[in-house]
């Protein structure tokens, strides 16, 4: 029997460098539920296998890395024709940094610590730039979710109406979809972190979602309420597509 070698992912592909462990597990695992593909790496060194066996759209480069930094290593792979996107992620702030990086062949640079919105909304224009996108029309039930026009339709066409910050909770519920999402976590993205919001606020928006929805137990999705921590929703038809 002849194995099939299954066809390339069409989803933006993204290589993350950092050498922090934590660090960069928790941004692999945001960049994945926003339906990047994404890849990482502690080194340069380790980093090199993966950058000779495919091209990537973005790569997301530490400046402080163990062996080769990420300034000496953007610019070799712009020596040897590495076209991806860059984004360089930095401790420090001061304009000869931010410059050497730029002259190093960076499309933009973050200082830390950063705003997860802020580095999520810089990694979507980047990988525009590169000719991809991840998916804009989420579906759940049937109701389909439009992040482009920001809205949200029923199954007959007809609009659901929610106001900005519902709209944005519902997107951020059903990217981080079958993951337990802590109230402070939703707050700091949804609201942000600079507006002071009691944390049972989101409480009271879950459940105005739950009715303009007219959620049932046949609905195709529930977002479910996990005593002490927050919320965690899931598509069990019409998943996001």
């Amino acid at each position: 029997m002849t194995t099939q070698t299954p066809p390339p992912s069409t989803r933006p592909s993204i290589l993350i460098v950092e050498d922090d462990a934590n660090l960069r597990m928790g941004l692999r695992d945001n960049l994945r539920d926003e339906g990047y593909d994404v890849t990482d790496a502690p080194s340069a060194k380790d980093a090199a296998p993966h950058l000779q066996s495919r091209a990537f759209d973005l790569l997301i480069l530490d400046v402080m890395l163990p062996g080769e930094d990420g300034y000496s290593f953007c610019r070799r792979l712009r020596a040897e024709g590495v076209k991806s996107m860059v984004l360089m992620l930095t401790a420090r702030s001061l304009e000869d940094d931010l410059v050497r990086g730029f002259e190093a062949g960076a499309q933009d640079y973050l200082t830390k610590p950063y705003r997860l919105r802020e580095l999520l909304a810089r990694v979507q224009a980047l990988v525009r730039r590169a000719g991809t996108a991840p998916p804009q029309v989420l579906t759940f039930g049937a109701f389909t979710l439009d992040l482009g026009r920001r809205a949200v339709l029923r199954a007959d066409g007809g609009e659901v109406d929610l106001t900005r910050t519902e709209f944005d909770l519902l997107a951020f519920l059903l990217r981080h979809r079958d993951r337990a999402l802590p109230r402070g976590e939703i707050l700091d993205a949804v609201w942000g972190r600079d507006v002071v919001v009691d944390p049972r606020t989101v409480d009271n928006f879950v459940s105005n979602l739950k009715k303009k929805l007219g959620w049932t137990s046949t609905s195709g999705f529930t977002i479910h309420t996990l005593r002490g921590v927050g919320y965690r929703m899931e598509v069990t038809s019409g998943g996001p597509s």
